[in-house]
């Protein structure tokens, strides 16, 4: 029970408390989780009744304890001493927090009972706002510390594959989270359900994504190439309109600020960013090009780990919030990835010399269960 022990030391003050918290921790935290498919949350959330939003809430008290204390645990057995970094010290604490204020929260057996834990699990969704970067920079912190002792073991297998899993768990979360709460809105759009728009448009999305990155650009740089979006803006389908901006804003910045540096200094026109979207029958793919300059080939590899950027990293997160940057920590490629792997698709990188490509593959996600 060591893991138990440890798992809450410096989260909570009584001692007694703390190790009653830790074995629930694990006891929770070795059961099943239950996957939930796209196909289930669009048909269950169709008829967001009060009784079907009280089985809902009542699904959540029992899975998220059990997705959240598998985080806690993890959080505290990392390799090469990353547990014990202050940044990750504080996102395992958040967990903790998290997994007490669900667990112990009183039955949920009514209509209002339904709508306070409602309350409660918004106030959860946003105490986690903060753990991709959190993560980063206790990434970073564990980074400077190998580089100082010249101990950089290759690879960091282990703790990518742990981030793959941790950030994965977090999607999850924060989208069964996000449904129960959407779902509250007693006027949603036509077509929408929860998080999910039945009829979204890919191109729609790319041009917000686009003039949202642009915007980003042009603060950063005082200028920003054009981009050129090509796909039919009336083919739609289902899917969660947060997760594919969230990709493409991701893929469009990136590819600004490789053609933007490439080209600040030159006489020649600056090449637009090109993005193209192609609807199948079963399947969206979407491909965002650019002439910044690709990946050098011995950078490829390394794209989708958390150790790699080729920005100068933000010196911290305690300074003050200036909203979104171009570049940061590494962490924008592999987590969109994850996005378009959570309900079942892909995300691939090809550089040739002198252009960037990224192809963005969406699949028909109904039968998927998510993570």
């Amino acid at each position: 029970m060591a893991a138990s022990g440890g798992v809450v030391r410096g989260a909570m003050a009584s001692e007694p408390l703390a190790r009653a918290v830790a074995e629930e921790v694990v006891r929770w935290g070795s059961m099943k989780q239950t996957g939930v498919s796209l196909r289930y949350m669009m048909e269950f959330g169709s008829r967001p009744t009060p009784r079907n939003l009280l089985l809902s809430a009542q699904f959540l008290q029992r899975e998220l304890p059990i997705r959240i204390a598998r985080r806690a645990l993890e959080l505290e057995s990392l390799p090469f001493g990353l547990s014990n970094k202050p940044a990750i010290l504080k996102v395992r604490d958040w967990y903790l927090d998290s997994f007490r204020d669900i667990r112990y929260f009183p039955e949920v057996r009514n209509r209002n009972d339904e709508l306070a834990f409602t309350e409660m699990i918004k106030m959860v969704k946003v105490r986690h706002n903060n753990v991709v970067p959190t993560m980063a920079l206790g990434v970073q912190q564990l980074k400077h510390h190998l580089c100082r002792a010249r101990n950089i073991p290759f690879g960091f297998d282990e703790i990518h594959e742990f981030l793959d899993r941790f950030y994965m768990s977090r999607i999850g979360i924060r989208m069964l989270i996000g449904q129960h709460v959407a779902l509250h809105d007693p006027e949603p759009e036509p077509g929408v359900i929860g998080l999910i728009n039945t009829k979204l448009s890919p191109v729609q999305v790319a041009q917000a994504a686009s003039e949202d990155a642009r915007a980003i650009c042009l603060r950063e740089y005082g200028s920003a190439p054009d981009i050129n979006i090509y796909g039919d803006p009336n083919f739609t389908f289902p899917y969660v309109a947060l997760h594919l901006h969230l990709m493409l804003f991701e893929l469009v910045k990136n590819s600004l600020r490789a053609v933007q540096e490439r080209y600040m200094n030159s006489d020649k026109d600056v090449p637009p960013v090109r993005i193209i979207v192609a609807d199948g029958e079963e399947d969206v793919t979407i491909k965002v090009s650019d002439e910044g300059g690709g990946i050098a080939r011995s950078g490829l590899p390394k794209i989708f780990t958390y150790l790699y950027t080729t920005a100068k990293n933000p010196p911290d997160l305690d300074g003050p919030n200036e909203g979104a940057t171009m570049a940061g920590y590494g962490f924008g490629l592999p987590i969109s990835r994850l996005y378009a792997q959570y309900f079942g698709g892909d995300l691939q990188i090809i550089s040739m010399e002198g252009y960037g490509m990224v192809i963005l593959h969406l699949v028909d996600s109904y039968s998927v269960s998510t993570n």
